[in-house]
């Protein structure tokens, strides 16, 4: 309960008498007692003067703790709870190893978020990431064939966290199988509020076809209208790495290569790449040569190196893993919060805060270390190498010639020697005298 910290709450007033009572569970903590009584443990004679100034001083230690009981913050009831993200965590990393089911967690995250359309304000209407695609009329949509198998591949995973909300499960989902499938690691942020009924579905359409008459074109207005990039379009369209088209979901692919005849998995399909339970740049290399036959090549993935805007990102991504990785990573966070209302509205992360790099500490010079010693003679590092060498350079010396003596210097010496032992004879002789 909270109570007022103002003025007038906390000024210091007298108490009324407190009334006697036989009552202890309902008495005061302080009961009257008369006056002039002695106090056994004190031995202070309390006098009448006493009681007033103790009873106002109880009083307003009283107040001072309801105002400070009103600063402490109240708990808050997030979208989800963190600890049974963790938990889910580690339980769909478990179903992946058994399953091989990468590819369509990935894609059930990526279709949750990616109705968003930029130009509507209002939540849920927008689209994005907001749980909706749990609901079977978002699942008939076209573009959605087959995703009703990883709901039913994670649903019992979701019901054993009930904290979770389906907003942030897709999501987490969608991302753990991109790390376990080698993938970089994603800045992920959670605690989206999930809709509450099917009526908050998006229209269907506003996903990516695979096959549209102008491929460059239909790729930018499905992704700009989400707000994205087109560096996000073609580091997203990296994750194609994983997975395989089945004709009789997608109307797209064969229905099995030597690839993917034996699995894992159900066999058949026909996959982007060889390894294709594997996270890595040669979704982009084999794009590019076009040379084998078995591996998918959609008519939106040749547009990255037919299209000059987007084949400056594909070239890149094909020769660089390592910049494939940073941006995809980036452009996969930037498209799981598309559209989502966020509690706490800052979101929050399950991740352990990364440690600061430690600083590299200057090697210290240690005489014992290159010690004449046989047993304790050591080869020098190469920054000591590199510091004696610049000393010998700046006296003078070369690799090809000795140090060249510097005979002023040793005239200055020999003057010296010669003034100090003149003047040292001159002493001798004064104390003789």
């Amino acid at each position: 309960m909270a109570a007022s910290c103002s003025s007038s709450s906390t000024a210091i007033r007298l108490l009324s008498p407190l009334p006697q009572s036989s009552d202890t569970s309902r008495s005061p903590t302080f009961r009257h007692r008369p006056l002039r009584q002695r106090s056994r443990a004190s031995s202070v004679v309390l006098t009448s003067s006493f009681v007033p100034k103790f009873r106002a001083t109880i009083s307003f230690h009283q107040r001072q703790i309801k105002c400070n009981a009103s600063k402490v913050p109240s708990v808050t009831n997030f979208a989800s709870d963190p600890e049974q993200l963790k938990k889910a965590r580690e339980d769909i990393k478990e179903l992946i190893k058994r399953t091989h089911c990468n590819p369509i967690l990935i894609r059930l995250g990526w279709h949750d978020a990616g109705t968003y359309d930029k130009n509507i304000e209002e939540w849920p209407t927008r689209g994005g990431a907001n749980g909706s695609l749990r609901y079977d009329i978002e699942l008939k949509h076209k573009a959605n064939a087959g995703l009703d198998k990883a709901l039913s591949l994670v649903s019992p995973i979701k019901e054993k966290y009930p904290g979770i909300s389906w907003a942030d499960f897709f999501q987490l989902a969608s991302a753990t199988a991109i790390e376990e499938a080698g993938g970089p690691k994603i800045p992920m942020k959670y605690g989206r509020v999930q809709t509450e009924g099917p009526e908050n579905c998006p229209p269907e359409g506003n996903l990516p076809d695979a096959g549209p008459p102008s491929p460059a074109e239909h790729l930018r207005n499905v992704f700009y209208r989400m707000g994205l990039s087109d560096k996000d379009i073609v580091a997203l369209s990296g994750a194609h790495t994983l997975g395989r088209s089945r004709p009789e979901r997608s109307g797209w692919g064969k229905p099995e290569t030597k690839y993917t005849k034996d699995g894992p998995g159900t066999p058949g399909g026909q996959s982007w790449t060889v390894q294709w339970l594997k996270f890595d740049n040669s979704y982009f290399k084999d794009i590019k040569e076009k040379r084998d036959e078995d591996l998918l090549v959609l008519p939106t993935d040749a547009a990255l190196f037919d299209d000059p805007g987007f084949k400056v990102y594909a070239e890149k991504y094909a020769e660089d893993q390592d910049a494939f990785f940073k941006d995809y990573a980036e452009s996969h966070a930037k498209l799981s919060e598309l559209g989502a209302k966020f509690d706490p509205p800052e979101g929050f992360s399950i991740d352990e805060p990364r440690k600061p790099t430690p600083q590299a500490v200057p090697e210290k010079f240690v005489a014992a270390k290159y010690s004449s010693d046989e047993s304790s003679r050591s080869e020098l590092s190469d920054t000591m190498k590199a510091k004696i060498r610049a000393e010998y350079l700046a006296l003078g010396g070369s690799p090809d010639q000795a140090l060249k003596s510097n005979y002023f210097l040793n005239i200055m010496l020999v003057i010296g020697a010669l003034a100090l032992l003149a003047s040292l004879v001159m002493n001798q002789d004064n104390y003789g005298l």
